[in-house]
C-alpha cells in the first residue's frame, strides 16, 4: 500500500496521479500529491514505478501500516535505499539495467538453435 510521498524529492509531475488505477492521490495545493483515498490503494506499485525521481514508497502490505512502523520513516527509507527500490528492481530509470535483462527462468528459444527434446519417462504408463 502506498505509504510515503517524499516532499523533498517530488517534482510535482503528477505521474503518480495519472497512473493510479484507483485514484488514490489528489494534487495538493502546493503541487505535491496527497494520499486522499489511502484505503483504495491496490498495492499495484504503478505510482512507484512511474515516479521519475523515486519519491514514493509502496509497502508490500495490502493494508495500512501501524502509525509507528519503521516503513513510514522517510529518512530511514532513503538511508536504506528502500524508497524507489521497486523502480530500481524493475530497471526503470536512467542508468539502470532493465529487469527483463536480469530475469531468471527457463532458457528461451533462440533462432537457429535447436530446442532440446524433453526426456521420455518410460515409467509412466497410460
Amino acid at each position: 500500500m502506498i505509504e510515503v510521498v517524499s516532499r523533498e524529492r517530488c517534482i510535482s509531475c503528477d505521474k503518480c496521479i495519472e497512473v493510479c488505477p484507483t485514484n488514490v492521490f489528489d494534487r495538493g495545493p502546493d503541487g505535491i500529491p496527497v494520499l486522499a483515498r489511502h484505503s483504495d490503494c491496490q498495492t499495484c506499485f504503478m505510482c512507484e514505478a512511474y515516479c521519475p525521481v523515486d519519491a514514493l514508497f509502496v509497502a508490500p502490505q495490502s493494508h495500512p501500516l501501524p502509525p509507528h512502523s519503521e516503513l513510514l520513516d522517510e529518512e530511514r527509507l532513503i538511508g536504506e535505499g528502500t524508497i524507489g527500490s521497486y523502480r530500481e528492481q524493475i530497471g526503470w530509470g536512467r542508468g539502470r539495467t532493465p529487469g527483463a535483462l536480469r530475469a531468471i527462468g527457463p532458457a528461451l528459444p533462440r533462432p537457429g538453435v535447436p530446442r532440446p527434446r524433453p526426456a521420455s519417462d518410460d515409467s509412466i504408463t497410460s
